[in-house]
Order: structure tokens, then C-alpha cells, then sequence
């Protein structure tokens, strides 16, 4: 919305509300214009500045469009790499993509009021004459979602300017509501989609045949996502209210309806997906992104446009719920409807980058000065907003199909706060645009942002949207014709004008059927907000919001206050996440006893954690606990997927082994890659003073040219390599501290780095259990000068020197001892080949299965070095201590491979398993929730 209303004026008010949308604006209008006011001289951009860049949006829009009409026109959409039209059935399916696609020249449709809201009134005049050849009766399955907010939505907004335009007497005289007309055609062709038992409408309907005709070739489908059925309400009351045709309004309605009284009642919170049938919901997570987004927005949106208190009641319901739980500032997180303090994914949807703007509207601009800034930095980093990416803001999904969520969200915030930081944002936006998606005919999508490589794609969304929101954002009331404060967006940015509350009302307004919780948030008192509220005595306040997460991508992620804490006055809680824990650190040890955390010292040298809410410190604290074991746990799934490597070999090849001897070691993540070095690193092995290599080596003469023995312990493992690297060392091994560990009972360690870049470690890194590293160690009290390889496998023994080494030494009388070692090796019950399925989580089992529904485990080594991954990075797979060379009988060998079998089956319980226990924990709070209810 262009601020109509806004921002968020009266949205959360109690008691006595506006009846008449129209007159929040000028409170809207108000706040905005003190706070311009307010901080003159700030960095404001002058005015020359903004009209060049509002210039700039003209002539971008000028070569997106222009191009569209030469080479598509009347195909849908653009390709403009291939510069030819994109039509349904002549190019490869794209899957649902292309259910937007109908054969109605959409991009057109889609930009009309985008014409006249750039001053361009004659292109739009002229498209107004040419969009009467366009067909809606093609026989085509189209999306009910994407045709409603594209199509219907731009025949209502170029309508909506259509008569403005006439009004003012100087174009458009000839027009007689020919695009209302087509709008109405349109409105009947998708009712019959909603022939369902539930009022939700099937996801996709024939334009010509429907949905259950036999030549529709839909009508199965038995699901649809919840912002599919929730984001009707403005464009088909709209219809209803300009054409006096009620039914259209009355089936958004019915839908709506629906998804409120499905909510879950116990968190306010909706599903992604649910079945349009029984109403049941598909897919149970809960989010601000995609699936759901737009729901919220119609919410409050359909209250400014129809001034119907009940859409206000509920919008401040699910507000409630988003802000108590899916939100955790700066982030946006999706969690579970049924236990809500259970975070569903990692990762987020650049979708939910409108939700700053809604928050605007809404009138809580803290938190969306915080999302928003958290954004930017992410688009600072990649040049545009991955489709998705994870907590710790690396890309999730590479794409980028030019969204204009990010801009809407930018254009909202400078309009609530008057800062001209966000005019630099815009600024940001538009050199991006012309430097990596612009193409000599048009605006090519990112199919990677991280490799800047296109996609032959150009959506309607980009003209409807992107330029419309950054020409507004540069431009003065001055500049446009029409005063856009008139006017609601839709979710496509279409223009509906606020007086349609007042126009054929044949809709009971008051949803009476229908209690509603009654909410006291102190967040609720933000309404009707002017610069005293939002700015309070300091213009310098969005920036003082922003200032903390400036470094929020390249570094750990800062947790804001939470409402409750600020009116406790408690202030913020210490931002201990799963991947900053180290099990050595008294602090967070005193942070996880808070949340009812406790440890478990495992033989292994790792820690169990294990989580009882009832020994928590407050309730609050028992649902961070929750969240940090869960959080733990995918984390360590997380990494394990992205960050798996392959275990390494040291083989003791000097006399008397020859090979024989081979170790399981541990990679680590920086240093030399021995998989692409197949030589390997062969050398002596010198252990280094002092022991634990974590300051300057004192006897760099015993090291250089060497291999390295270090022990594990205090300081970072790229501190470590980084000193004996420096010390002239060729490679290192780090040995474990924990005495008796072996990677007979432990999961393979793989080292981390220090978080900073590592690429100044070029030599390899190998880590060793306690057990393994024992070998080198007596081997070197035995026989002084031991040389090892250090590589990505072993490598066949050198039976040449062997063979020399034994006839010159038969009556040696250490010759006893060198067989010790492989003895010992093969105590160890290694085995020298890799088993499928090798990679296992750290992570074990609740120890105590009587209390699975209410307690919740994890496991992580102790962390002396890296707090990245010492414990949930540690992945593991199959491990050898040594292997016995192929001199050895047959039988042995057989021995040895069952041997190794019984270790395998013997390991610590796999993730696979650990997930679906935690997933039957959930399943147990939930039957627990429905026996309560």
C-alpha cells in the first residue's frame, strides 16, 4: 500500500476505531512528513540526486517494457536472452511456474497502472486499445493464485487509474469501463473453483472449461497453500464493490472464513498447505514466507480497503502469534504449528522480504528496521536475495527471478521514517540491476547469484512491482499525477482506491459467529504512530535499530530484546547459539544450566546434552533450551550434508612397518586438500615444544622440513597449524587429549576452522584419536626417527625395502618389536575399506527413554578449539586405527572384516535414527496437546 492508512495507523487499536479508511491518511501523512522534518541534513540525498535516480527508474523501465512490446507482445512474459516471447506449450515446462501463464498477455495486463504511475499516460492510453484483443477464454489450466493477483488484479488497477485519468478531463475520454468489463469475464471464469465443500478454491482452474468438466484437465487436486485460498479478498471485493456483483466478495470471504476457524487454536498460527476438502492441514509449519505470506497481508490490507473490524481482530491474532514466535529478531523463522517454540527449517524464502512493509503498515517499526537491515546485508554480500538462504546467511537456493519484495519493504520504511539511508538502499538497488541482470533485451533473472549466470527469464512481476516501488521511493508528491496516499497495493502492487469501503456494501461487515482472544501486547498500543512514538526524541532512531546489525552476515547473528523483556526491563538474554557453544566455556555451561541444559562426559572425549524443561529457570528459558537442542541437532544434520569429507590416512612407512601401519585420521577444513594431491605429504614426524602448538614453536630447528605432532586442546586448530606452518613444518597431527578415545568407539572428528579466512594454511592438517596417535608416539620412543604419509588413502607399502629390510636384519631383536604395532592395529578392529552410508551425526540419543516426550538430547565433543564445529561439524564414518598389510594370511583378513562389521554395528546410534526421535518426541507433544484439549 502507498502508505495509505499508514504507517500501521489505528491498525492495533483498542477500543473506538476509524470507520472510514480514508481518514487514517492523514495521520499516515502526518508521521511521515514530522519525520522528514525531523532530520534534516542527515545524509539526505539532494533533490537533483533523487530526480537523476528517479530518472534512471524511467529509462530501465523504458528498456524492460519496450522490449516486451517489440519482441513478446502478445506473448506472456519476455525471454530476454533469447529476446522472443515466451508462450505455453512452445517452450519446456517449468512446472508450476508456468501455471501463471494463460495465453492473455499477462505482462501487459500486469503493468498497466505501472504506466500511469510513471507518468507514461500515453503508453498507457495506447495499451488500453491494444489489450482489447486479448482472449480470456483460451483452453489453458491456469494458477486461481497467480491469475487472480496478476490478471484480475491489473484489469482492477488499470481500471482504477483508467477513471482517474478521465476525471481529470485531459486522457482517457473515450474509455467506458472496458477493462472492468474484461475484469468481470475474468471474475466468473474463476469461480467455479471454489466448488468445494470448504469454500477453498481448487489451486488451478480451465478458463474455458473450468474445473470438473471431463476436458478440464483439473479439478483433482485435493491441496492448496494457505496465501492461494487467503489472497483473493481485495481484488474480488474490489470486483464485487465496482461492479455491484456480490458474489465475488461473498466467495473471499467464505474462503477466509475457513482458514481463520482452521487455525491452530493453541498458537494462532496457520499451516503452509491444507486440504481443500476436510480442511485439514497438509503441511504443518508456519512461517512469513512462502505459502503463507500474502494471507497476513490481505488480512490487514482487506480492513484499510473495507474497514471490517473482524479482518483487523484477526490479523492482530496471527501478529501476536508471529511475533511471539516466528520471529527472532533480526530472523524470520518458520516453526511448528502445534509446538511453536520448535524451529521446522534453517533456512529462509526471500518471500518474507515483504514482511518489513507490513510491519510498517502495521505501525511496529522496530522490528522491521531489523529484518529489513538484516536483508541488505545479505543483498550486499550475494548483489541480490537468494531465493533462500540460512541462518548463518549463506545461500540456501542460488536463484534470483528479480523479486520486488526487498524494494517494497525499502520503499514502506523511508515512507514511515523519512531517513535517506533508505533512498541509498534504493540507489544500491538500481546499480545492481543495471550491472548484473540487464541484458540487451531487458532484465534477465539470476539463476545464481553466487556466479552471476542468467536465466532466460523475465516475470510480469518485475514491470508490475520493481519499478514502481523505486520510482516512488525517489519521487516528490510533485512529481506524480495522482495522489497515490488515494490508493491500496495489493500483493502485486496494484492500485485499488480507498473509497470502494463506501461503495455497494451488500457484506454483513462484522463476522459475529466468531470469538477472538483477547490480546494484551503492549505492541498493540503502537497505533495511529507520529515521530513522538516511533522517533522519540531522537531522529537518529532507525539508524541507532540498524547500527548493531551492520556485520550481521559476516558475523554471529545478534538476538534483539524480546517485548516481554523490555517491559520486565531484564534486558536482552546472552545470545548463546548451537554454533558459538563450546562445552569448556563456564559461561555457556552457566547459560545451558538456566535452560535446563545438563552434560553428560562421554569415554569419547564428547559431551551429551540433555535438555528437561521442568528444570529450567523460567518458561522462558525452557523454550530457548528447546531451541538450542533442536537447533543442535539440525545444525549438526546441516553441516554434516555441507561439510562432509571423506576420512584420511597415516601410514607409518619407515622401518620396520613399511606401510603396514595406516591410521584413520580426521580432515580438517582448511590447509592442503589431500584429494587432490595424490602423493600426498611424506616426512618425518617431530613432536613440537610447546606440546599444544598454540603459541610461537620453540624448537622450529626439530620441525622444519617435518611432520608436526601436536596435542589437542586450548587454542583453535588453525591457530595451531598456522605456528608450526610458520615453524617450517610440511604438515601436522593433531593428537586427542582425551585419554582411551580411538576411532574404534568414536565418530570420525573432522577439524573446523577458526571462522576467519584460512586460506594462508597450505599444508595438510590431520587429527588422531588418543588411541591412534599412541601408536606414532611409542613407534618414536621404539625407533627415534619415524616417517609417515600423510594422504587421502593408503598407499601400497614399499615391499622392496621390505624385502631388503628383512634379509639384512633376520636376527635383529627388534624385529619382535615392530610387530607389536600391526598387532596392536589390529586390535583395533579397523578395516580399510569404507562401508555405504558412512556419514553419522555426533549427535546420540535421549540416555533416558522414560522421559522422551519431555526431554530432549544432543551430543558434542569437548570444544577447546572450534566453536563452528566441535560438535555438531564432527561427522562421522567408518574409522580404522591401522590396517594389516596383504602379507597377512587370508584368514586374518577374513577376521579382521568381521571384526570391523562388529564395530560398525556397534557405533553410536546414527542420525537418521536420532531425527526421527526427535521427530516422535514432537509426534508425543503433540498427542499430549490433543489429550489436553
Amino acid at each position: 500500500m502507498a502508505l495509505s492508512a499508514a504507517p500501521g495507523c489505528c491498525a492495533g487499536e483498542r477500543g473506538p476505531r476509524w470507520r472510514r479508511p480514508w481518514k487514517l491518511l492523514a495521520l499516515g501523512l502526518l508521521s511521515a512528513s514530522s519525520v522528514l522534518a525531523a532530520a534534516p541534513g542527515a545524509g539526505a540525498m539532494s533533490r537533483e540526486e533523487k530526480r537523476r535516480l528517479g530518472n534512471q527508474v524511467l529509462e530501465m523501465f523504458d528498456h524492460a517494457y519496450s522490449n516486451y512490446m517489440e519482441h513478446a507482445y502478445p506473448a506472456d512474459e519476455l525471454m530476454p536472452l533469447t529476446c522472443r516471447g515466451r508462450v505455453r506449450g512452445q517452450e519446456p515446462s517449468r512446472g508450476d511456474v508456468d501455471d501463471a501463464l494463460g495465453k492473455f498477455s499477462l505482462t501487459l495486463i500486469d503493468t498497466l497502472d505501472t504506466l500511469v504511475v510513471l507518468n507514461k499516460t500515453k503508453e498507457f492510453e495506447e495499451a488500453e486499445k491494444v489489450i482489447k484483443d486479448v482472449n480470456l477464454d483460451n483452453d489453458i489450466v491456469v494458477s486461481v493464485f497467480e491469475t487472480n493477483i496478476r490478471v484480475l488484479g491489473g484489469l482492477l488497477g488499470g481500471h482504477s487509474v483508467a477513471i482517474m485519468l478521465k476525471e481529470k478531463g485531459e486522457y482517457m475520454q473515450w474509455y467506458n469501463g472496458e477493462l472492468l468489463h474484461m475484469a468481470k469475464e475474468l471474475g466468473y471464469k474463476l469461480l467455479p473453483a471454489f466448488n468445494t465443500t470448504s469454500g477453498l478454491p481448487y489451486p488451478r482452474v480451465n478458463l474455458k472449461f473450468g474445473v470438473r468438466h471431463p476436458e478440464a484437465r483439473t479439478g483433482t487436486e485435493t491441496d492448496t497453500c494457505t496465501a492461494c485460498a487467503g489472497t483473493l479478498i481485495l481484488e474480488f471485493a474490489a470486483l464485487s464493490r465496482f461492479t455491484g456483483t456480490s458474489i465475488f466478495e461473498e466467495y473471499a470471504r467464505k474462503a477466509l472464513d475457513f482458514i481463520w476457524e482452521k487455525r491452530q487454536r493453541s498458537s494462532n498460527l496457520v499451516g503452509v498447505t491444507i486440504n481443500i476438502h476436510t480442511g485439514d492441514w497438509v503441511r504443518k509449519d508456519s512461517g512469513v514466507g512462502a505459502g503463507i505470506d500474502s494471507y497476513y497481508e490481505y488480512l490487514l490490507k482487506a480492513y484499510v480497503l473495507l474497514g471490517d473490524d473482524s479482518f483487523l481482530e484477526r490479523f492482530n491474532t496471527h501478529y501476536d502469534a508471529i511475533m511471539r514466535y516466528i520471529s527472532q529478531p533480526p530472523l524470520l523463522l518458520d516453526v511448528h504449528i502445534h509446538k511453536p517454540m520448535l524451529n521446522a527449517r534453517t533456512w529462509m524464502d526471500s518471500l518474507l522480504a515483504f514482511f518489513p512493509g507490513l510491519q510498517v503498515l502495521k505501525g511496529d517499526i522496530r522490528p522491521a528496521i531489523e529484518t529489513h537491515e538484516m536483508l541488505y546485508q545479505v543483498i550486499k554480500k550475494h548483489n541480490f536475495l537468494p531465493e533462500a538462504f540460512t541462518t548463518d546467511f549463506r545461500v540456501h537456493w542460488a536463484q534470483h527471478p528479480l523479486r520486488p519484495e526487498f524494494a517494497e519493504s525499502t520503499y514502506f520504511l523511508y515512507k514511515a521514517t523519512g531517513d535517506p539511508y533508505y533512498l541509498e538502499v534504493g540507489k544500491t538497488l538500481i546499480e545492481n540491476l543495471n550491472k548484473y541482470a540487464r541484458v540487451p533485451c531487458g532484465f534477465a533473472a539470476m539463476k545464481d547469484v553466487r556466479t552471476g549466470s542468467h536465466e532466460d527469464r523475465m516475470d510480469s512481476f518485475f514491470l508490475a512491482e520493481m519499478f514502481k516501488y523505486l520510482y516512488l521511493l525517489f519521487a516528490d508528491k510533485e512529481d506524480m499525477i495522482f495522489d497515490i496516499e488515494d490508493y491500496i497495493f495489493t500483493t502485486e502492487a496494484h492500485l485499488l482506491p480507498l473509497w470502494l469501503s463506501t461503495t455497494n456494501q451488500t457484506i454483513s461487515k462484522k463476522n459475529t459467529s466468531t470469538e477472538y482472544t483477547e490480546l494484551d501486547d503492549s505492541n498493540f498500543d503502537w497505533t495511529c504512530p507520529n515521530t513522538q512514538i516511533l522517533f522519540p526524541n531522537d531522529p537518529m532512531f532507525a539508524q541507532s535499530i540498524r547500527e548493531p546489525l551492520k556485520n550481521v552476515v559476516d558475523k554471529s547473528c545478534p538476538r534483539g530484546i524480546s517485548r516481554a523483556e523490555e517491559s520486565l526491563g531484564s534486558g536482552p538474554k546472552p545470545p548463546l547459539r548451537a554454533r558459538d557453544f563450546m562445552a569448556s566455556n563456564p559461561e555457556h555451561l552457566e547459560i545451558l544450566k538456566k535452560m535446563g541444559v545438563s552434560l553428560i562426559h562421554l569415554k569419547d572425549g564428547r559431551v551429551q546434552l540433555v535438555q528437561h524443561a521442568v528444570q529450567a529457570a523460567s518458561s522462558l528459558d525452557a523454550e530457548d533450551g528447546l531451541r538450542f537442542m533442536q537447533e543442535m541437532i539440525e545444525l549438526s544434520s546441516q553441516q554434516q550434508k555441507e561439510q562432509q569429507l571423506p576420512p584420511r590416512a597415516v601410514q607409518i612407512v619407515s622401518h620396520p612397518f613399511f606401510g603396514r601401519v595406516v591410521l584413520t585420521a580426521g580432515p580438517a577444513q582448511f590447509g592442503m586438500d589431500l584429494s587432490k594431491h595424490k602423493a600426498g605429504t611424506r616426512g618425518f614426524v617431530a613432536t613440537i615444544k610447546p606440546y599444544n602448538g598454540c603459541s610461537e614453536i620453540t624448537n622450529p630447528e626439530a620441525v622444519k622440513e617435518k611432520i608436526a605432532l601436536m596435542q589437542r586442546g586450548q587454542c583453535m586448530f588453525a591457530e595451531k597449524a598456522r605456528n608450526i606452518q610458520k615453524a617450517g613444518a610440511i604438515g601436522g597431527i593433531v593428537i586427542d587429549d582425551n585419554e582411551g578415545s580411538s576411532s574404534d568407539t568414536a565418530p570420525l572428528f573432522q577439524m573446523a576452522g577458526d571462522g576467519k579466512n584460512t586460506d594462508d594454511i597450505t599444508i595438510p592438517m590431520l587429527f588422531l584419536f588418543n588411541k591412534e596417535g599412541n601408536i606414532i608416539l611409542d613407534a618414536i620412543r621404539e625407533y627415534e626417527a619415524v616417517e609417515v604419509l600423510l594422504s587421502d588413502k593408503a598407499k601400497d607399502r614399499d615391499l622392496e625395502m621390505e624385502n631388503m629390510d628383512q634379509k639384512s636384519s633376520e636376527s635383529d631383536a627388534h624385529k619382535p618389536n615392530s610387530e607389536e604395532a600391526p598387532s596392536d592395529s589390529q586390535d583395533a578392529g579397523a578395516v580399510g575399506e569404507e562401508p555405504e552410508g558412512g556419514g553419522e551425526s555426533s549427535a546420540v540419543g535421549d540416555p533416558d527413554p522414560l522421559s522422551a516426550a519431555s526431554t530432549a538430547s544432543a551430543s558434542v565433543p569437548m570444544a577447546g578449539e572450534d566453536p563452528h564445529t566441535s560438535g555438531p561439524a564432527e561427522a562421522s564414518a567408518p574409522e580404522a586405527a591401522c590396517t594389516p598389510g596383504d602379507s597377512q594370511p587370508q584368514e586374518q583378513n577374513t577376521q579382521t572384516e568381521a571384526t570391523s562389521k562388529a564395530h560398525w554395528d556397534s557405533k553410536v546410534q546414527p542420525m537418521e535414527s536420532i531425527l526421527a526421535d526427535w521427530n516422535e518426541d514432537i509426534e508425543a507433544f503433540e498427542m499430549m496437546e490433543k489429550d489436553e484439549l
